[in-house]
């Protein structure tokens, strides 16, 4: 009787720990993702600069790039300049506008990337996707995953912990996401991915139910790997369902409605993901994720991030323009203006006792 298998696109290399910057050099040799040194390495303008003075001694043959932003643009030029050079891989180092235009660069020279995150914003570190600004807006592009992935949790303290709250948020809009995959599982007939669904929801539920705070190397750790997992999840599946749903919808129509106001990524998803959650009726679920959020320092209602209620109403109503042909709670109910202020009444009244 045969046995079948499938393989799972993923890193060959996860690295998330204390220090773990330190042995960029030798990670790199030791899985031959690099035994010549020769790297191409992107990084911000800023605090590249610092990253690139305590590396470059370990580093004697790589050839450092400064990415300029986060557009289509930025990614074409850098990959541009990087294709005149013999490198083993690419590596991006920094936030995630620094890793996209890393990954886009390095999937349009056919380089390997190597995704050295400085902060847990969100799970793109190691998604199939990089998510660049360009003329109409911003799109999303597919481009391998990495092939290691390194978080150095000394290095994740030093960033601003509004970094780690948004990760956060995008980590535990994963338990949304997978609900609103089932309900067109259900509703629709839509394949779903159980080993990306498991994946997604395990990693949201892991930081969700973590006693630690943003300061804690233990709860960091969850997190980094929560994003990680989150991000082979899309891999697996081969879409981003498995961590986007409602939540996603409602954070693309703030940044649309709303480009200068918006709030994070993570912020604006983990609100959308407790309204959503409130919406399918799961108000213990919601309830539980509101208590998280607000011990994180995160928002649970619109005027927690500048918004009136009346604004949240139209960003729920906008929300399914974002992603045409995706089914969420959002289009099951397809709620008229009335209801949609109805329901969030509810749901504020009902976060509020």
């Amino acid at each position: 009787m045969p046995v079948l298998t499938r393989l799972i696109p993923s890193p060959v290399v996860v690295d998330i720990r204390p220090g773990a910057l330190d042995n960029l050099a030798g990670l790199l040799h030791d899985q031959r993702i690099s035994s010549s040194g020769k790297l191409a390495v992107a990084i911000s303008g800023g605090s590249g600069a610092q990253l690139r003075e305590r590396l470059a001694p370990a580093l004697p043959g790589a050839s450092w790039y400064e990415v300029g932003g986060g557009t289509l643009d930025d990614a074409v030029r850098l990959g541009d300049r990087m294709k005149k050079g013999r490198y083993d891989a690419v590596v991006g180092l920094g936030g995630g506008k620094i890793i996209d235009c890393a990954k886009y660069a390095a999937a349009r020279i056919g380089l390997p990337l190597v995704a050295v995150a400085t902060n847990l914003s969100h799970d793109g570190l190691c998604s199939p996707v990089a998510t660049l600004d360009n003329d109409a807006g911003r799109g999303s592009y597919g481009v391998p995953n990495p092939i290691a992935v390194v978080i150095d949790l000394d290095i994740i303290r030093e960033a601003p912990s509004r970094y780690v709250r948004s990760g956060i948020g995008d980590a535990i809009s994963n338990i949304s996401a997978v609900a609103d995959w089932e309900l067109a599982h259900r509703e629709r007939g839509e394949s779903i991915d159980g080993l990306a669904a498991a994946m997604a929801r395990q990693a949201g539920e892991a930081v969700l139910r973590h006693p630690g705070g943003v300061g804690d190397d233990a709860f960091l750790q969850v997190l980094a790997e929560g994003l990680v997992l989150t991000g082979i999840s899309m891999s697996v599946a081969g879409d981003s369902r498995p961590a986007s749903g409602a939540c996603h919808e409602i954070n693309h129509a703030f940044d649309l409605l709303f480009p200068r106001r918006a709030a994070s990524h993570g912020e604006q998803c983990g609100l959308g993901a407790a309204f959503a959650m409130h919406l399918r009726g799961a108000h213990e679920e919601s309830a539980l994720m509101v208590e998280v959020l607000r011990r994180h320092g995160l928002p649970v209602l619109p005027g927690d991030i500048g918004f009136t209620d009346d604004e949240f109403v139209s960003v729920v109503e906008y929300a399914p323009q974002t992603r045409p042909g995706r089914y969420t709670i959002l289009e099951h109910l397809d709620l008229s203006t009335d209801q949609i202020r109805d329901a969030y009444a509810d749901y504020a009244q009902t976060i509020s006792r």
